[in-house]
């Protein structure tokens, strides 16, 4: 298991937060943070602070990007018409890997990657290996016809801890999702408090 696989049982504890919305997180048993001092009480959180948790909050929940690519998503944010903040929201949700995992054709983001590496995944016919696609409008996504019956593609797609959301049209026979809209930060599904304007105040120091 790479770290960057490993990291993912220790953040929901390190941000105290169950941030994927998991049954089985560690956090709903130990919801302190990790370390001999996690049951201590902690000093009041500065601005930057709550910054700096806001950022690593949202950069974990997509699959832990590392500091570089995140960053980067802030810049193309930024340099887009609109709301920086919703344009934020907006370029994480049209990553390849975010689709797949809406889709519920994952359990999980990185389960989501590794279906992408693999060469499980299509966009519009045509297979893309690269988790940092971005999809467009009305784009369509599907499973590889050899990777149909995948255990864990079928394992998901019948798991009820969530649903697929209004903007990402799902046909669970045929295995094809399309991606209806970009949509706004009120939209997403996020199973906890995520808080994009913090992020973009991070990045704005």
């Amino acid at each position: 298991m790479t770290k960057r696989l490993a990291s993912k049982h220790k953040a929901d504890r390190r941000l105290k937060v169950n941030l994927w919305g998991r049954p089985k997180s560690p956090f709903n048993k130990r919801n302190y943070p990790p370390g001999q001092h996690g049951k201590t009480k902690r000093s009041k959180v500065s601005d930057y602070g709550k910054q700096l948790e806001a950022k690593q909050k949202m950069k974990f929940y997509y699959g832990n990007m590392n500091e570089r690519q995140f960053r980067n998503v802030y810049r193309k944010a930024l340099s887009k018409k609109g709301n920086t903040t919703e344009n934020l929201i907006g370029l994480l949700e049209r990553r390849l890997d975010t689709v797949i995992y809406r889709a519920k054709f994952a359990k999980t983001v990185f389960s989501a990657r590794q279906l992408i590496n693999h060469g499980h995944i299509k966009v519009n016919g045509k297979k893309v290996n690269i988790s940092s696609y971005l999809v467009s409008t009305e784009d369509t996504i599907d499973v590889k016809d050899k990777s149909k019956e995948l255990t864990i593609i079928i394992g998901s797609i019948d798991n009820k801890e969530r649903d697929v959301p209004d903007y990402i049209q799902m046909d669970e026979k045929s295995k094809k999702a399309t991606f209806m809209r970009v949509p706004k930060l009120s939209e997403v599904p996020y199973p906890v408090i995520m808080e994009p304007n913090l992020v973009v105040e991070y990045y704005s120091r």
